[in-house]
């Protein structure tokens, strides 16, 4: 694996990793970045081209006590494909994503995180008239395993919700369980 050329400390003992790359389509950036995330236990939900990263310098706010993001650089190379091998199924089998083999498992386009069917429930609790505080617990309960602070996940989720909701009920072709998170709300890392 090639060093990163940036290493953001995003809260104690996790991080985000940048490279600076050359010659990647998106679904190539995206597959690779799947494939590691795979191998290395990142969040497979984290793996599109468009995810925005914590800044340096802005605290993250989900914890318990308030952390200043840090960035720092360890090199200024520029990587193509041929640079990342990563081990698909076992650590026995290497792969190039740049060979003409196959490749890696991607996501589905059809799939959906975690957050999404958040969401997507949120919208609907609340659309059906549920109380907002129930729905809030309900979030937090089933997310309290995976989540740094459930109980905010939960309560930044069913208020971003709480506000679409009238201008869906305006434009009733804009519902639907289809519809992704809004764009602020923030992965796990």
């Amino acid at each position: 694996m090639p060093a990163p050329n940036f290493v953001l400390d995003t809260s104690p003992g996790k991080h985000q990793v940048v490279w600076k790359v050359s010659g990647f389509s998106q679904d190539e950036a995206e597959s690779l970045l799947h494939g590691l995330a795979n191998q290395f236990g990142g969040d497979l939900a984290a793996t599109d081209s468009t995810r925005v990263l914590r800044l340096p310098g802005f605290a993250n706010r989900k914890l318990p006590e308030e952390f200043i993001v840090q960035a720092r650089q360890e090199n200024d190379a520029v990587y193509t494909l041929r640079d990342f091998t990563i081990h698909e199924d076992s650590p026995e089998t290497p792969r190039h994503l740049s060979d003409d083999q196959e490749r890696p498992r991607k996501v589905p386009s059809d799939h959906k995180s975690q957050s999404e069917y958040d969401w997507a429930y949120a919208k609907r609790a609340l659309a059906r008239g549920d109380d907002p505080e129930v729905v809030i617990q309900r979030i937090a309960d089933y997310r309290s395993e995976d989540k740094d602070d459930p109980n905010y996940y939960a309560r930044h989720t069913v208020a971003k919700a709480q506000a679409q909701l009238p201008s869906e009920r305006h434009n009733p072709g804009t519902s639907g369980v289809s519809e992704s998170p809004p764009a602020d709300k923030e992965p796990d890392h």
